[in-house]
């Protein structure tokens, strides 16, 4: 499967232009200083004026730290996941939801996997964090019970988790490209607490609805020790 990228519409561009551009001024004082480096550093390949062709990126990458865009037409089983990882493909659907579905959607479309999740990997120390993620996971992948648990270590922290920069701030791919989440998750009465492996690896989450508690990392560094202390504990 490739991006087709000549068959997308006008509607499609209007989208994409209206997700970018509103979500880029809201973040700008809520998403980590990491991410905003990373949007900042892509702006020749990831703007709001035109949708992201995947090839452009795959080119950016390479010389930087070496991750691809593989495509797929929607969610993918957990296994097939973890090995795309594991080879530092990251994968991303090419559909991009309708202009009546701005705010809401059932599973994760383009300008979710690519606005929300690419910038990061950017970054050296959550790219080692999200790829021995992978590699663990494709260690793993016959364990029901230790791949929930890497699921939920991801829910809580690639796609909701927080991140302590002068107060929290925005790191997951989930509340980075919504623009009702990411004004929840920072609000005075949302519940946060401090990031603790144990407790993530045995909360339950659900994912169609806005989450009722988020965890928050100190720093990139605990989560990249975070997927080393479970190497080590499931050797």
């Amino acid at each position: 499967m490739k991006q087709e990228f000549d068959a997308y519409t006008a509607e499609d561009f209007a989208v994409w232009k209206a997700l970018f551009s509103r979500q880029e001024v809201n973040l700008e004082d809520k998403a980590c200083s990491e991410y905003l480096n990373a949007l900042s550093d892509m702006k020749s390949v990831l703007y709001a004026d035109r949708i992201a062709e995947f090839s452009q990126l795959n080119d950016w990458f390479q010389s930087r730290t070496g991750w691809t865009i593989y495509c797929v037409p929607g969610l993918i089983p957990v296994d097939e996941f973890f090995e795309l990882l594991a080879n530092k493909q990251f994968c991303s659907s090419t559909w991009l939801r309708s202009l009546e579905q701005l705010d809401y959607l059932e599973e994760p479309d383009m300008f979710h996997d690519v606005f929300g999740h690419i910038p990061l990997l950017s970054n050296p120390v959550f790219s080692k964090f999200i790829h021995e993620f992978g590699k663990l996971g494709l260690k793993n992948k016959g364990n029901e019970e230790r791949v929930i648990q890497l699921q939920r270590l991801y829910w809580f922290t690639i796609e909701f988790g927080l991140i302590q920069q002068n107060g929290p701030k925005v790191l997951g791919a989930g509340i980075a490209s919504s623009f009702g989440e990411s004004i929840y998750a920072l609000e005075e009465s949302t519940v946060r607490l401090p990031f603790d492996l144990d407790e993530i690896l045995h909360t339950f989450f659900e994912t169609d609805k806005i989450q009722p508690k988020y965890f928050v990392v100190e720093d990139m560094q605990q989560l990249y020790d975070a997927v080393l202390t479970l190497k080590e504990r499931w050797k």
